[in-house]
């Protein structure tokens, strides 16, 4: 008897519970697109990049003078210096073939990092908003949703921008 006592008190805080819930969802994507901060982050990527250039540029040119300073003097070489030239030459191949390779990985943290002190703001904003509309939860939703279904009336994120004091035109 307790046990049934006790499962029917669970079920019904339970269902209290639930009932008292009020969950909303936000595309942070969304909102990120429409932030005018983008423009300067996109803009420090693109620096970011031209820099990643200038180096890979700066290496090519130096490998290929030092194949064309071998090229030209390698009848005047002695082995030793041939087994020398020959080791620079191969570091500078391995350097930019690892350069090349960890280059999209170093873009990739450059991105992160400008991007996230944005999301951080909309996060903050996020909290204000659901705060003051009375939602107990707040799902992302956007390009990595996996929601059946999602009622739009839910959606806090044309509030989130209205309290960035972002406009948008829907």
């Amino acid at each position: 008897m307790k046990k049934i006592v006790l499962g029917m008190f669970v079920v019904l805080f339970t269902a209290t519970a639930f009932a008292q819930s009020k969950v909303g969802t936000v595309d942070a994507d969304f909102i990120l697109t429409k932030m005018p901060e983008l423009t300067g982050a996109n803009e420090k990527v693109k620096a970011y990049n031209l820099d990643l250039e200038t180096q890979m540029k700066a290496k090519i040119e130096d490998y290929e003078a030092k194949v064309k300073l071998y090229q030209s003097g390698q009848a005047t070489f002695t082995d030793a210096d041939k087994k020398t030239k020959q080791g620079e030459i191969i570091a500078l191949e391995e350097d930019i073939s690892k350069f090349r390779q960890n280059g999209a990985q170093l873009l990739q943290l450059k991105q992160s990092e400008v991007v996230q002190p944005l999301y951080k703001k909309i996060g903050e904003m996020v909290t204000v908003v659901a705060k003051e509309q009375g939602y107990s939860h707040i799902l992302t939703i956007g390009n990595n949703n996996n929601f059946a279904y999602a009622d739009p009336a839910a959606d806090i994120t044309m509030a989130v921008l209205a309290k960035l004091g972002i406009t948008v035109e829907e």
